[in-house]
């Protein structure tokens, strides 16, 4: 049986801030990022299982991204917790606001990296994270692949 990709896409908005950056990042602000996980693996060929002829169920894809990723960055602000944004990232908490402290700086492209450990954790066995596309901007992107990692 042949090895196939399958995509699903996925829109959360997501506030951030690169501490010590040179440029206008540094400033607090949001994006409407796009999220596009393939995976890959074999069509599942006995005819009495429910899922015959699916790589994975979309849905059960969904479930895991959801959970992972945009049901936990949707509307957050995201921070360096080594930086000094951790007294407004306190103000916003104290605030009722949605806070996630990383320890890394939230780049798109270490969010691709984070997204990707927190999805492969969730796979089945039989089914290999191939790529994440993290799109920030119409024009702006970073992307992960496990051929390369």
């Amino acid at each position: 049986m042949s090895t196939i990709r399958i995509t699903k896409q996925f829109n959360f908005e997501t506030g951030h801030a690169l501490y010590g950056y040179d440029g206008k990042c540094k400033n607090v602000h949001g994006h409407s990022y796009k999220l596009s996980v393939t995976v890959s693996g074999k069509p599942i060929t006995d005819h009495t299982n429910v899922k015959f002829g699916m790589v994975i169920d979309f849905s059960d894809l969904k479930k895991i991204v959801k959970e992972e990723i945009v049901d936990v960055f949707d509307h957050a602000t995201v921070f360096n917790k080594n930086t000094p944004h951790i007294e407004l990232a306190k103000e916003l908490k104290e605030r009722d606001h949605h806070v996630i402290l990383v320890d890394y700086q939230p780049t798109s492209e270490m969010m691709v990296i984070d997204f990707a450990k927190k999805i492969k954790n969730r796979l089945p066995e039989n089914i290999n994270l191939f790529s994440l596309k993290l799109q920030e901007t119409e024009s702006s992107f970073a992307e992960w692949f496990a051929s390369e990692n």
